[in-house]
Order: structure tokens, then C-alpha cells, then sequence
């Protein structure tokens, strides 16, 4: 069982991969997947090279076919040939024999459980008897197994890399779109693994969703300790997207698992040129890793907590905070979209009347006497409990840390519903830490709304963003949340740490505040200009607030990875695309000239007619 108070690794078996070893004590490795048509060997070489120099420990490259399959071989040997180790991973879709051919001349093979031998997804409906699957089990092991042999013999790792966008039908007909048929996909194939004595294998399960991805994740540990197996995992977000959005999605996924010590490699999928990825994995793996040996956390977990399907805590609402209200956003000093604002005990000049204010508790009558028409609440240090009960508002705050004395604490907050507490923390491990509180406060039945606070010292937007989303990612995906407030003392606009409130809210799937782009990274499939389409399609709808719009460079994950997007982009050949509603093809081989203003074209009809 995981540990939620206290960060160690996940026990994993190592994995010989050419020059590097993965898993056990091994470093957590990062890496990055080529953009270049696999044909290429110059430039599958040249961008290998950059990935490698911004520090990436594997470069996967996609390999469509036998010919691409066998290129491999030109582009491992250029690459040794200037002096580089780093191992090569073939990327493998729809054709198994491709994956054989392959397993000689890279250092490892990904296949999709989804169609390696089950054919593409159609979305048909299909009902199998226990006979019928088994038969189709049977055909699964026939196939699999002889590549094993290759991999045996050549010493070649494998990845099984299962996508919540590319589940069979078989699965997704047996145990639905759920994070239990990513699992069951993925064990499918380790079982025979295990049965052929075949160690060296790495696993991902993914998804574009971050709260399926984490979840999926989870339940796979879990499954896979049941059945004795302690394979490495390779963690990532599909289609995370680009520049700030794809780096906050990822962060808030990949780091809600490394924090609980699971995951041995990662690659930041983002639409940007693929060397841009490292340096978001390296400093995710970097920030979560440092809480290795923190301070014991002496906290106890509350009995009726799942951790692999959790719930969102049972709380009572006070005024928009809490209950079944979508989590608030607490920004200091101002704050264009907050729905509360600290200023202390100060107002601001530009005070705004709308807007709800949150001051300092000794300072609460003076202010509110002056000016009654603001909404004013007081805010608690947890040394002032004892004047909680003097200060008139139908909202209070009261800040508590882990620690606290409870009988303190607990007896104030059941005579006050009124309350909601503002988590803090300066533990080198802040996300144990803020758990241990809530469990704390499940533990004793406590049912006030809880708001996690962050401080941070940052100049650097990026590590901002990446270490705030990394922090609040668990707290999110445990259920535990009913507002953020981010805090930055460094050289940062308000603006940037208020827009990232926001985006870690959307990337854990808690409140939608603008338009979700779900965009692959590309590769050597992708069958348009991807960056350049996302830029055209990003202009025209960035202020469609509440939009999903999925833009994929092929048909591999198209469909499946846009399973929550209200709109699809899909690359269906050479500068051609198809368009999508939801899983539902609309319009085929579009030339790619035309192709977003008919997905334009389509949104607005849509709109139009009340279909959206």
C-alpha cells in the first residue's frame, strides 16, 4: 500500500535498456520521441542528437512500417558512430511484424496493447461470451510470444504502452472506457510476459485526462503488487498540449504520481519541438525527488479513504466554498477572476464592490464599519482561535497547519460550520504534509470546506507553474480540495500566478475556465503542420470558454484520446483531415488548406442549432 504521508520510491525490478538500466535504484529517467519521418536518417540523426544534448536518456522514434522498421539500423548506427549510446526505442502501431523487425535494431520496442493484434477500434458494440474472449486471449499469446523470443534473443526491452485513446473494442465492450480496461489491457500481456519468464519489460498507461491517467496508474500498482509483479513505469499525459497549459497538465498528472514514489521514466508529451520536453521532465523529476529522507510525517490515514477511486470530501458548503461547488480560486492583493482576494489590512485603491475581499481578522469591524457595502470576511491565524467567536461574518477563514494541536483546532471547528480552513505548509514534503490535515479532519468528522495555500519564492515563470502544479496535483486528484490560493514572493505578475490557480483547475478536471486543447506532440505519423494548425485554431477559439478541441497529427489516438473533447482535428492522410463531434466523424479528407475553417464552420452551426 502506498505510503501518503511519508516519499519513497516504488520497489521496481530493473531493466537493461543498451547502455542504461531503469527501475530499482536506477535514477528515474527522462526522455523524448522524435518528429522526423523515420525514413529520414540525417534528420531522425540531427534531432536524436538535440534531445540528447538537452539531456533526454531515450529517443523513441515511430516506425510505421517494415522499411521504417528497418531504418532503425542506419540511425543506430549514426548515432554510435558519433559517439552516442543513448538507447533507441521503436515506436510500434498495428502491425506486430513490424514490432519483430524492430526488436533487432532498437534497444527497445513500444506496442499498444489496443492493436497489436486486436484490430483498430471501430467503437463498435460487441458482446463476448467467457469462451469467445478467451479464444481472443488465445490469439493474443500466439502472436506476442515469438516477439518475445526476438526480444530474448537481441536483448531487446519492451514497452508495453497501453492509451486510454486506443483501447480495443474487445476491452472497452468487457470492461468499458475506464481506467479498469486500461489496466486489464495492459495485464493482459504481462501475464504472458510473466509466463514466458520475460523480465525486461517497462509499462505506461495514459491518457489525455489527467484524473484517468493518475487513476489508471494507481489501480495498475495495485493489480500488478497483487500478482507479484513490480515492472518500471514510464508516466506521462498524452496530447498534453503546448507552452504554459501542456506544462501545467503535465505537471499536475506526472506529479501527483512521482510524489507518491511511483514512476521510474518520464516524457512530457508537449506540441513543441521535442527537446523542449527534457527540461520539463528533469525538473519535475528533480523537485518531486528532493523530499527523498524528509522529516517523518506522523499522520494517520483516515479509514474510508480510497486511494484508487477516490471521492471528493464530504464537506458542508459556506456561501460558494465547499459542498458541490467547483473549487474557489484565492489570489493576494488582486486578482481579475479570483473569487476572493487577501489584502491584509489595507484596501486596495481601486477597491470594486463586486468583488469578495478577505482582510485580517483584527482589522475585519474597523474595515467593514467604514465601508459596508464590500464583502469583507476575516481571516484566523491559528493562535487567534479564541476571537473567532467575537467577529460577526457568515464566512471566516482560519489558517492550520498539520501539527496544530488538535483539540484545539477540532473543538473550534465544530462549533463554527462558518469556517473554512486555509491549509498551509513549509514541510520539505508540503503535499504529506496538507494529506496528513485532511485525514486528520476526516478522521474526526470535520466538515469544513478546505483550501490548500502554497508559497513560493520564484522569478521563473515556468518552475512556478511546474512546482505549484506538481504540489496540487495528489491534493486534486485525492478529492481533497475545495479551493487553491498560490502565493509567489518572487519577481512574477499576480496576473501569471492567478492564471495558474486557474490552470491547475482545469488540468485536474475541477473547473473549467477557457478553451482545452488537447494536442498530440507529433511525430514521424503526423500527416499536417501541427504547430502551425494549433496556432490558427487557438486564435480563433481561445475565447470559447468551456470548449474541448482535440488536434491530432494522425488516426493512432485520434479518436479515442478526444474521448472528452467536443471537437476533433485528425490527421487522415497526406495534408489531409478529417473533423470530429465528440467520436463521430462529421467530414473526411478535408485538404488541410480548408480544413480549419470548415472546423470553424462546423462549431458555429453547432451553436447555431443548440448542439453545443
Amino acid at each position: 500500500m502506498i505510503d501518503l504521508f511519508q516519499y519513497q520510491r516504488r520497489p521496481s525490478s530493473v531493466v537493461h535498456i543498451g547502455a542504461i538500466d531503469m527501475g530499482g535504484d536506477n535514477a528515474i529517467r527522462v526522455q523524448s520521441m522524435t518528429t522526423t519521418d523515420t525514413n529520414d536518417t540525417e534528420g531522425c540523426i540531427a534531432q536524436a542528437e538535440r534531445i540528447i544534448k538537452a539531456g533526454g536518456e531515450l529517443v523513441r522514434l515511430t516506425t510505421q512500417g517494415i522499411r521504417e522498421a528497418e531504418n532503425l539500423k542506419n540511425i543506430n548506427a549514426g548515432l554510435r558512430a558519433r559517439g552516442y549510446d543513448t538507447p533507441l526505442v521503436a515506436d510500434v502501431h498495428f502491425n506486430p511484424n513490424v514490432a519483430d523487425v524492430a526488436a533487432l535494431y532498437a534497444e527497445k520496442v513500444r506496442i499498444n496493447p489496443g492493436n497489436y493484434v486486436d484490430p483498430a477500434r471501430r467503437f463498435i458494440k460487441q458482446e463476448y461470451s467467457d469462451e469467445e474472449y478467451a479464444q481472443e486471449l488465445h490469439k493474443i499469446e500466439a502472436r506476442f510470444v515469438p516477439f518475445i523470443n526476438i526480444c530474448k534473443q537481441n536483448h531487446t526491452a519492451i514497452r508495453i504502452g497501453v492509451n486510454h485513446g486506443s483501447l480495443s473494442d474487445r476491452i472497452r465492450n468487457r470492461y468499458g472506457d475506464t481506467p479498469e480496461g486500461i489496466v486489464e489491457s495492459c495485464m493482459e500481456f504481462l501475464r504472458i510476459c510473466k509466463k514466458e519468464r520475460f523480465s525486461n519489460v517497462v509499462i505506461s498507461v495514459k491518457a489525455s485526462n489527467t484524473v484517468i491517467m493518475v487513476r489508471s496508474v494507481r489501480l495498475l500498482v495495485d493489480r500488478m503488487d497483487k500478482e507479484d509483479m513490480h515492472y518500471p513505469l514510464h508516466l506521462g499525459v498524452t496530447e498534453a498540449g503546448e507552452g504554459e497549459d501542456g506544462r501545467i497538465k503535465s505537471a499536475v498528472g506526472i506529479g501527483a504520481l512521482l510524489a507518491d514514489g511511483i514512476g521510474d521514466t518520464v516524457r512530457v508529451s508537449l506540441s513543441e519541438e521535442p527537446e523542449m520536453e527534457i527540461p520539463v521532465a528533469q525538473h519535475l523529476v528533480e523537485y518531486v525527488t528532493k523530499r527523498q529522507g524528509h522529516l517523518v510525517v506522523p499522520a494517520e490515514r483516515y479509514a474510508n479513504f480510497d486511494y484508487l477511486r477516490p471521492e471528493r470530501r464530504r464537506t458542508v458548503p459556506v456561501r460558494n466554498i465547499g459542498g458541490g461547488n467547483v473549487p474557489v480560486v484565492i489570489t493576494s492583493k488582486e486578482g481579475a477572476k479570483s473569487d476572493y482576494i487577501y489584502i491584509g489590512s489595507e484596501l486596495p485603491k481601486d477597491i470594486d464592490e463586486r468583488k469578495n475581499y478577505i482582510v485580517d481578522y483584527n482589522v475585519h469591524a474597523s474595515v467593514a464599519a467604514e465601508h459596508p457595502a464590500l464583502h469583507l470576511y476575516p481571516i484566523f491565524p491559528s493562535s487567534a482561535m479564541p476571537f473567532i467567536t467575537a467577529v460577526e461574518a457568515d464566512l471566516k477563514f482560519l489558517v492550520l497547519q498539520f501539527g496544530t494541536p488538535s483539540e484545539e483546532y477540532l473543538a473550534c471547528l465544530k462549533q463554527h460550520p462558518e469556517i473554512v480552513v486555509v491549509c498551509v505548509s513549509n514541510h520539505q514534503n508540503r503535499l504529506a504534509d496538507q494529506r496528513a490535515l485532511a485525514h486528520e479532519m476526516m478522521i474526526h468528522g470535520i466538515c469544513n470546506p478546505l483550501v490548500f495555500a502554497q508559497m513560493y519564492r520564484h522569478s521563473d515563470k515556468s518552475c512556478f507553474q511546474l512546482d505549484a502544479s506538481a504540489d496540487m496535483g495528489a491534493l486534486m486528484i485525492d478529492g481533497l480540495a475545495d479551493g487553491i490560493w498560490l502565493m509567489n514572493n518572487g519577481d512574477l505578475p499576480q496576473s501569471v500566478v492567478e492564471e495558474t490557480a486557474f490552470g491547475v483547475l482545469q488540468a485536474a478536471r475541477l473547473r473549467t475556465s477557457k478553451t482545452e486543447y488537447i494536442s498530440c506532440p507529433g511525430c514521424g505519423r503526423t500527416l499536417y503542420d501541427l504547430r502551425e494548425t494549433i496556432a490558427k485554431i487557438k486564435e480563433a477559439t481561445e475565447e470559447m470558454k468551456g470548449l474541448k478541441i482535440g488536434i491530432m497529427g494522425c488516426i493512432v489516438n485520434g479518436p479515442g484520446e478526444m474521448a472528452d473533447a467536443d471537437y476533433g482535428y485528425v490527421g487522415a492522410g497526406p495534408k489531409r483531415v478529417s473533423l470530429y463531434r465528440k467520436q463521430q466523424c462529421v467530414e473526411k479528407n478535408i485538404p488541410e488548406e480548408d480544413a480549419v475553417e470548415r472546423l470553424l464552420k462546423l462549431i458555429r452551426e453547432d451553436r447555431e442549432n443548440g448542439i453545443l
